[in-house]
């Protein structure tokens, strides 16, 4: 075959096109093979996807995991085959038997990519939109770990550059969060993000005419994006040639993020199935598969065909990705060897570990004394910050609410922001009210790495966050979401606001650790425990989220077993409790009043505060028997939201002062006397559940 380039500016020869059309007859046949799944985009966006890994991105195939990588993230998530053929064809540990083995129980080809289980694959995609806004978030921790580590080197010189692209199809698009994510990443000026959209109209309900009619175009070009468009070729086909280009012009353009548009046909160039919906999301057919191999030159008695000169070929992407890598470690060891501490800094930060004497930081708040939750989470983090410089965060534009300023003197901005505190390596993250977004670039900063994300918000609007929050606990992030305004105890705002049943919902997410501190101590030991939890090792890791407080609460003496989950917060008097009372949060000190209560009437109590069931869970049975016997059945669990989460530790003879209806609008501590959460109902409640407990 011919070797000779067929552009100036791009080398694509006969076995470059060879292997575009190889990627598509292999999307043909393994959907076709196991009977369901997505050929058409994989078919029709295979030209863009091998431009990319063989033409344009900065990898090593060997090495997926190396620092000074560009990512990938295929937002189109549906579209798996996309990504599987280009990463079977470069080298990065696929091989032809993964691809036969797609969507089947045990393989590394998924429906979806996921994270963690299939060498190359950055982010688990699916939910549409949520690649674009992880996307958004890499952008935004490569800016900021440059600031960490080489903040001084000139644009494009510094051995942490590189860039961020995606693919996103229509769906991605009409998803709010990609509005959201795309909007934060304009104001951003994020100049390392390229978003290329494959632009095929058609979705599963057919031509997008049906739901869209917007220049998207003008959409992005009006959030501060560079915007380009790539025609097809005479014959329908994607241009690598012209998307070569776009790409090239868009990297060039520091100040803004790229946005290009891909005219395609989707399934091109299947003679009858391209250009409908049915391609989207079925199988081709025998005929039409056999069809479109015979279009291309393939044998269409043959499945999985590989020809090994294109293999070969597409398998110089090792060399490449060895040449790449050398060289640009020979500029990490000049780094390191002009930036002594910022290197000894960096093997810290990639190795996961924190600052010795860290934490001597962590602020011990005075017994007695009334504090919000929020209030104390904010002093820690402020005390934190100063220690610890690769914990950054911010709020949904909520920091006063939430206390998630971390540096009021420093703010994650672009230089030529007019706010005095604009520093584009600043540490304090204004998301804007983009919850959604917010969690979803939580999650690509995560996965980015070297650096520890924060975000907050109102407890009751992470129903806003809650698909982007499954994905950090499906990926095992150690993303730390900071919910306050946790009860009916925020008061005036009334139901719209005040969380009822988010408590137990969220604790339904595996994976998700929920932590309601009862006090501004626990507070503390709550955050020293997620740092200390922070891990890289897929699988071992988790996100926490944070349930705090608007209203004052009192302070108790720390107690160290706060990390376990559930502990004795208040011994019965005669060391034998009758009854044991167990609560979270801003019902701790109900349950420590009735206990009172209910010691001055003879009655042995023990209050049990559980800040994270999760923790509790972790626990050997021993301790969890040592904290709630066995032989005490009565017991009373308090919490202001419903009782979901409470049966399975109360027992038959149990009973649950919870929340099963909305609040109302009126100060916190009315609602909590006109809801039953005072200090008589429980005791009152308990002694019900010792009658129980006597039948």
């Amino acid at each position: 075959m011919s070797t000779k380039p067929t552009t100036t500016d791009l080398e694509w020869t006969e076995l470059d096109q060879r292997a575009v059309d190889t990627a598509r007859i292999l999307a043909a046949d393994a959907v076709q093979k196991v009977g369901n799944g997505h050929p058409g985009t994989a078919m029709s966006l295979a030209p863009a996807a091998y431009t990319l890994f063989q033409k344009v991105m900065r990898h090593d195939p060997a090495d997926p995991d190396w620092t000074g990588r560009d990512r990938f993230v295929l937002s189109a998530g549906h579209s798996s085959l996309t990504l599987y053929t280009q990463l079977y064809l470069a080298g990065f540990g696929l091989e032809l038997d993964d691809l036969k083995s797609f969507r089947t129980w045990g393989s590394r080809t998924p429906g979806h990519p996921e994270y963690g289980h299939t060498p190359g694959v950055e982010t688990t995609t699916g939910p549409l939109g949520q690649g674009v806004a992880n996307a958004v978030g890499m952008a935004m921790a490569a800016r900021y770990e440059r600031g960490l580590f080489d903040p001084e080197a000139a644009p494009g010189t510094s051995p942490f550059d590189h860039f961020v692209f995606a693919i996103a199809g229509d769906g991605c698009l009409q998803e709010g969060i990609s509005g959201e994510a795309s909007s934060m990443a304009g104001h951003q000026k994020l100049g390392n993000l390229v978003l290329l959209w494959d632009d095929n109209h058609i979705s599963i309900e057919g031509d997008t005419e049906t739901a869209v009619s917007e220049d998207t175009e003008k959409r992005y070009e009006a959030y501060g994006w560079h915007v380009q468009r790539v025609e097809p070729q005479e014959n329908g086909d994607l241009d690598p040639a012209a998307l070569y280009a776009a790409i090239e012009a868009a990297k060039a353009v520091t100040d803004k993020p790229s946005f290009i548009a891909m005219r395609s046909i989707i399934a091109w160039p299947a003679p009858n199935a391209q250009n409908t919906e049915a391609a989207h999301g079925s199988a081709l057919g025998d005929d039409e598969v056999a069809a479109t191999k015979r279009v291309l030159g393939f044998d269409p008695e043959q499945s999985f065909e590989v020809a090994d000169e294109v293999l070969a070929h597409a398998r110089r992407a090792l060399d490449r990705g060895r040449e790449a890598k050398a060289e640009w470690e020979k500029g990490f060891a000049a780094w390191r060897t002009a930036n002594a501490e910022r290197a000894a800094e960096f093997d810290r930060i990639a190795a996961a570990e924190l600052p010795t004497g860290w934490e001597e930081k962590l602020p011990v708040f005075e017994t007695g004394k009334g504090v919000a939750t929020r209030a104390a989470s904010g002093k820690v983090l402020q005390a934190l910050g100063a220690v610890i410089p690769e914990l950054w965060g911010g709020s949904a534009d909520l920091a006063g609410s939430n206390n998630t300023t971390i540096d009021k003197t420093s703010s994650f901005l672009p230089a030529d922001n007019p706010l005095p505190e604009a520093d584009p390596y600043g540490r304090t993250i204004h998301f804007g009210i983009r919850e959604h977004s917010m969690a979803a670039e939580m999650n690509g900063i995560a996965l980015h790495g070297n650096t520890r994300i924060y975000g907050g918000t109102f407890l009751v609007f992470s129903d806003y966050m809650r698909n982007a929050v499954r994905l950090s606990a499906l990926m095992h992030l150690p993303v730390t979401y900071v919910w306050t305004h946790d009860s009916v105890g925020l008061g005036e705002d009334g139901p719209t606001h005040q969380p009822v049943e988010h408590l137990a919902s969220l604790r339904a997410i595996p994976g998700l650790n929920v932590v309601r501190p009862a006090d501004a101590n626990e507070t503390a030991i709550a955050w020293r425990e997620i740092l200390r939890r922070y891990t890289k090792v897929f699988g071992k890791g988790a996100p926490h989220g944070l349930a705090l407080t608007r209203q004052g609460v009192p302070t108790y003496e720390a107690n160290e077993d706060a990390a376990k989950g559930g502990y004795v917060l208040f011994e019965a008097s005669t060391g034998t409790p009758e009854v044991v009372l167990i609560a979270t949060g801003s019902e701790v000190h109900v349950a420590v009043e009735a206990r009172e209560q209910l010691e001055a009437a003879g009655t042995p109590t023990r209050v049990v505060s559980m800040p994270s069931v999760e923790w509790f869970d972790e626990q050997d049975q021993g301790y969890r028997e040592s904290v709630l016997p066995p032989s005490v059945k009565a017991r009373v669990a308090v919490e202001a939201g419903i009782g979901l989460t409470w049966h399975r530790f109360v027992g038959d003879a149990g009973r649950i002062v919870s929340l099963e209806h909305f609040g109302a609008s009126a100060d916190g501590k009315v609602l909590f006397q006109e809801f039953g959460f005072t200090a008589e109902n429980v005791a009152n409640a308990a002694r019900e559940s010792i009658a129980a407990a006597q039948r």
